[in-house]
């Protein structure tokens, strides 16, 4: 059959500036996103909005308990429910390799034998209808015998406990034990990393103060509006075009071929529109399911899923328990740190070795300590899977040591954005894995700037009488409260977020670039396999070209795998890896593009041999600004077209021992203050003003910057006051798997963020940048905690915090 692409497959994104004679939009300035019309007036494609003209649905069967074995499986009334093509178990899978994963291959494609968490995939229909598809799925009959279920720590390690994973190599991360013992010690742990440098004990026993505190922080959920979906076609070679929505085009081929038997040339794939990620789609969801059910119909079929099943069709943030110590000297030094953090992965290992990395290199905070003695763990339970989401790791350590620091700063009777610009990292500071910190790391810097900005005016519906909005005050819309028992808080955090793949991964990314003359204009045709998932990658790499190439028209392809790995959009790496990827392809295009005005003009201009030529405003000109020539002349019917891989500083391995290493390539920084107010007897919270400052580096497109700023700051202020997945203790089964339970904020929700953005150049980046999707994410949650804790004077140790938690009715 053929691979005709289906309706709403993406196309190219063409945008210039229109500016007759010079070229503008490039980096630095606040153009707009070649996407942006589409979105906001309902006319973008998303992965949802496919359609192919004799497609069927797919629909997945998944277990209705957490741990089960499966007694027996019988799909025969499915299969006689007319309109079904095709009903799949793990007995169909084609090839040897049943498992896939991003870090370890412990996932099953369909359970085989047993199932580990609520939600598990277990089967697979593809009908001609939906509604027909999710009818014979209900038809199939699966016969579970309960097991034992494991949910924390105590559960998963406790003499006898069941093992999650049988027969799993504790050495699982390539890590060759250390001498003496295992490094993981019960193989319900997926991973363990220590730090430890100084003398912790030591300098415990010359601090004034010492605090300690255990802090508890949900399970949070990425999120996204645009669910997991995407369209699977059969080629007439035997392989399979696929359209989805991910974060990682190449991550997942190297992932799907095995399970799929064939060679990756033979699985193609293109990104379609994706409705937000935030690390929800590192992980394979319906991805090898659609190409199994069309491969196995010879039809497209195409797969997506509804909000319910979507909570179990990706991985969440990992909950986590913390305890933390810190002393400091009576003049407000810091002696020491101690902590302990456990963070529960769920059934399966996604990503949490490297979130544990993450959480125990970044414990510490943006301070200088240094005495500590760390260790962070990642369990196997039978909850929900946990992976990736917007600060990885970082987000829950930044709440529980922002907590410690107000804790310190009242026992030592000091300001605590005072007490935390004494013990502020920068520039040169040594981190506890031993790395000294080589750009400008600002701390002390942000502080001051959120301290110093005006406070809202305090109880400003007081003032309107009855004319006041009751969206100002806790409750809102519900119109619950008047503003009696209503009492201000102000709230401060700061927090620290390491920048790109980190201890010793290959983190790479490809650019291709074209630069050719269409129209008599010299047109730039820039390639990548980047997913554009929101952040507004397709942007900055037009304004790159149009920097680098002097051209005012730039296109900019699909995303797929024609191209090499652009690597992932998270860890706020895209804008510095791939832009990099973009920014040193670009300059060998130039240099090609000299070259050929050498060999065609170079005759009539002795400066072309001996001055620095640029390509600016579509012409070649001196750095004095002659014009040697026009572009279009200089490449005449030739088009320079070069695809090359970039990569920044390498990374290393932290020792398994003491943690010490140059884990990370680059740390980001931002501050936050925020402002509450609390009907202190119903238990509601409003947020009034939550601000931030930040340093970017160098902010490419500054309108996107501070919507990046502002947006994760709005996800911290969700898992502050509203969001978590309730995983009911008992059984590990989700209870709320919906938005009518599961709250996220809306725009009544959303406070005033305003946003003060700082510029220093980090000299190891492109243009100096700094990645900045994260890091608002770490310290608006504390913040507001923090808030909240000053305006009621509860200690508030979990997160999120709840109306029975102020109210002391829980």
């Amino acid at each position: 059959m053929t691979t005709t692409g289906p309706v709403g497959a993406p196309g190219h994104l063409t945008q210039g500036t229109a500016t007759q004679g010079t070229t503008k939009g490039g980096i630095g300035e606040s153009t707009l996103r070649p996407d942006g019309l589409l979105k906001v007036t309902g006319e973008f494609a998303y992965a949802s909005d496919m359609w192919h003209e004799d497609m069927l649905w797919g629909h997945t069967l998944r277990s209705t308990v957490a741990h089960a074995e499966i007694r027996s499986l019988d799909i025969a009334e499915a299969l006689a429910v007319p309109g079904v093509y095709a009903v799949l178990t793990y007995d169909d899978l084609p090839a040897s390799v049943k498992n896939y994963g991003l870090e370890i291959k412990d996932t099953p494609v369909l359970a085989h034998g047993k199932v580990r968490h609520h939600g598990e995939p277990v089967a697979l229909v593809a009908a001609d209808h939906p509604e027909t598809a999710r009818r014979a799925a209900a038809r199939i009959r699966v016969e579970y015998a309960g097991l034992p279920v494991v949910t924390d720590e105590a559960s998963a390690t406790a003499p006898g406990a069941p093992v999650i994973h049988e027969g799993r190599d504790d050495h699982h991360y390539g890590h060759v034990p250390p001498p003496g013992g295992r490094h993981v010690p019960h193989p319900n742990i997926v991973h363990r990393q220590p730090i430890v440098r100084g003398d912790a004990a030591e300098a415990a026993g010359r601090a004034d103060v010492i605090v300690t505190g255990d802090y508890v922080f949900g399970m949070q959920d990425q999120a996204f509006l645009g669910p997991e979906s995407g369209l699977a076609v059969p080629a007439e070679d035997g392989g399979v075009e696929l359209y989805v929505a991910t974060q990682w085009l190449h991550s997942d081929l190297w992932q799907i071929a095995p399970v799929l038997g064939l060679p990756e040339d033979k699985v193609r794939m293109t990104l379609s529109g994706v409705g937000g990620a935030f690390g929800g789609r590192e992980d394979l969801s319906m991805q090898i399911h659609a190409c199994l059910l069309a491969l196995r119909t010879g039809k497209p079929v195409k797969m997506v899923y509804n909000r319910f099943e979507s909570f179990f069709g990706h991985v969440h943030r990992h909950p986590a328990r913390l305890h933390y110590e810190h002393g400091a000297t009576r003049d407000g030094r810091l002696t020491h740190m101690k902590c302990r953090i456990v963070l529960d992965g769920g059934a399966y290992a996604s990503s949490t070795p490297a979130v544990v990395g993450n959480a125990a290199s970044l414990s510490a905070g943006p301070y200088v300590v240094d005495n500590v003695d760390i260790e962070a763990v990642g369990l196997y339970t039978n909850n929900p899977p946990c992976g990736a989401m917007r600060g990885f790791g970082a987000v829950q350590a930044c709440f529980a040591y922002e907590a410690q620091m107000d804790k310190l700063a009242a026992a030592l009777e000091m300001d605590p954005v005072e007490f935390r610009r004494l013990n502020a990292m920068e520039q040169g500071s040594v981190l506890p894995t031993g790395q000294v910190v080589d750009s400008p790391a600002p701390v002390a810097e942000l502080l001051r700037r959120v301290k110093a900005r005006p406070l809202p005016p305090e109880r400003q519906w007081l003032a309107a009488g009855e004319a006041a909005d009751v969206r100002e005050l806790p409750g809102g819309l519900s119109n619950t409260t008047h503003g009696e028992g209503v009492v201000r808080g102000v709230g401060y955090a700061v927090g620290i977020k390491n920048v790109g793949f980190s201890e010793g991964f290959d983190d790479y990314s490809t650019a291709r670039v074209r630069l050719e003359v269409v129209g008599g204009d010299a047109v730039a045709t820039v390639h990548t396999a980047m997913a554009e998932v929101g952040q507004g990658g397709v942007t900055v790499h037009a304004q790159i070209a149009r920097t680098e190439l002097g051209v005012d028209r730039v296109t900019i392809r699909p995303a797929d795998t024609r191209v090499g790995s652009a690597g992932s959009t998270s860890a706020s790496r895209q804008t510095y890896v791939t832009g990099g990827a973009v920014k040193h392809t670009c300059e060998n295009v130039r240099a090609k593009v000299l070259e050929l005005g050498r060999r065609r003009f170079g005759t009539y201009h002795p400066a072309w041999a001996t001055a620095e030529l640029l390509l600016e405003n579509g012409k070649v000109v001196t750095d004095g600004g002659e014009v040697l020539a026009d572009l279009a002349d200089v490449l005449g019917d030739e088009a320079v077209d070069l695809e090359l891989e970039w990569r920044h500083r390498p990374t290393e391995a932290f020792d398994l021992r003491t943690g010490q290493g140059n884990g990370h390539v680059q740390y980001s920084f931002a501050a936050h203050r925020a402002v509450v107010e609390v009907d202190t007897e119903l238990g509601l919270v409003k947020v009034i003003e939550l601000a931030v400052a930040q340093d970017v580096g160098k902010a490419l497109n500054p309108l996107s910057v501070v919507g990046q700023i502002q947006g994760g700051s709005t996800q911290g202020l969700g898992v502050a006051v509203m969001e978590e997945i309730v995983v009911d203790p008992v059984t590990a089964k989700v209870r709320n798997p919906s938005f009518t339970d599961y709250l996220i904020p809306t725009i009544l929700d959303t406070p005033a963020i305003p946003v003060d953005v700082l510029e220093l150049a980090d000299q190891h980046a492109p243009y100096g940048l700094r990645g900045a999707g994260e890091a608002p994410t770490l310290s608006s949650t504390p913040a507001v905690l923090a808030a909240i804790r000053a305006a009621t004077g509860l200690e508030l140790t979990r997160t999120p915090v709840r109306p029975e938690h102020l109210t002391g009715t829980g």
